[in-house]
């Protein structure tokens, strides 16, 4: 059943190239109010660390300073990498937050993907995973209130501990778990987690993400109802030629950078546990970092004239898709083109969403767990 979209802005320390780090933290804010005052729903944030691609290693302390600068406006991750995190800190600091915000708090966790952060972070990226599900695990045991025990492969609390803050009983988190593919997205079901999807994948792996963890979450009981979010890139411009030219080498240079901050050509991704698909997804995404080669993620993503950019949301709503986390806040993409997009967005596209029709819910053949 297709749903009344919401549409959230991701944001970023980012500005013109050249800039300081100061000057991009500034520049997140003034975004965050700019969405605020635009009318939408949440800002998200990104966790990344030592390298340009995204500066922004403590996205739940600089929500934290958000939660004061927009009062009343939603906050999100996307996503919190849980592997790098000690558990019981993580639960602390995410009760924290959603004591100090007043407005809905979305919470998208994920495994990561760059060895670079691994390896500096000093984890086992064979042990994600695992990692992963533990640091989750006692998140809803601390997260209750109540004096609470665990017993892990990578934490031990034979002490019972209660964490502060307590989080008001009415304080509702949408907790979220990253989908890099359909058969990650039936492991985020197993574990109660609402899938949150990159629109940078092509249409046919978007269905069976949506069917395998809605397929998986009714299987063991889960409300399938609520927020099913989307990421993706978004250019807008008075005709599609003109957007896709804007865009085209922004989304390069943002390919270059993710190329580079991922390691694609040096890790070893089918020695390591859990991994071994991403060979072959970052292969295609490095392709994207040559302008003549990207007309492909641009197809994926928002880049249009409003009118092409609502037919898209269209598009997805009917694959599944009710909330709309959009951005350009890439790496040297100035104030004026962020703030263009945001205005743009907001009071020419969504408009059209609601007027122009929603297809028919695409059917594909189907594809493999790993793809």
């Amino acid at each position: 059943m297709v749903t009344t979209p919401k549409f959230a802005s991701q944001i970023g320390a980012v500005d013109r190239l050249g800039a300081s780090k100061s000057d991009m933290y500034r520049e997140a804010i003034e975004d965050a109010k700019y969405a605020q005052e635009l009318g939408f729903e949440s800002v998200w944030m990104v966790e990344h660390h030592f390298s340009d691609y995204y500066p922004t290693p403590n996205p739940l302390m600089f929500l934290s300073h958000l939660a004061a600068a927009v009062p009343g406006m939603g906050l999100g991750t996307a996503v919190m990498v849980l592997p790098w995190y000690d558990p019981v800190r993580f639960a602390e600091d995410t009760a924290m937050l959603a004591s100090l915000a007043t407005g809905p708090l979305h919470i998208g966790m994920g495994r990561g993907t760059a060895k670079l952060e691994y390896d500096a972070l000093r984890v086992d990226m064979n042990e994600a995973r695992e990692r992963f599900q533990e640091c989750w695990e006692v998140m809803q045991l601390a997260l209750k209130g109540e004096p609470f025990t665990y017993e892990g492969r990578y934490l031990k609390l034979d002490r019972p501990i209660t964490i502060r803050p307590h989080l008001d009983p009415a304080r509702q988190i949408n907790f979220l778990g990253a989908i890099g593919s359909p058969g990650s997205a039936e492991i985020m079901a197993d574990l109660g987690l609402k899938p949150l999807s990159l629109s940078q994948f092509p249409d046919y792996m978007l269905v069976k993400i949506i069917e395998r963890w809605t397929a998986k979450a009714k299987s063991l009981g889960y409300s399938t109802d609520g927020m099913m979010p989307v990421s993706t890139k978004c250019f807008i411009a008075d005709s599609a030629t003109s957007a896709r030219d804007e865009a085209r080498e922004h989304m390069a240079r943002f390919y270059k950078l993710q190329a580079e901050h991922y390691t694609t050509d040096t890790t070893p991704w089918d020695d390591i546990k859990g991994y071994e698909q991403f060979a072959k997804i970052f292969a295609n995404m490095k392709l994207m970092g040559d302008p003549a080669q990207n007309d492909p993620i641009l197809d994926r993503n928002l880049i249009g004239s409003p009118e092409t950019v609502a037919t898209r949301i269209n598009e997805l709503r009917a694959i599944g898709f009710n909330y709309f986390l959009i951005s350009n806040a890439m790496h040297g993409v100035e104030r004026e083109v962020r703030h263009r997009m945001m205005r743009r967005f907001a009071n020419e596209v969504i408009p059209l969403v609601g007027s122009l029709p929603v297809p028919e819910a695409p059917v594909f053949e189907k594809v493999s767990a790993a793809e």
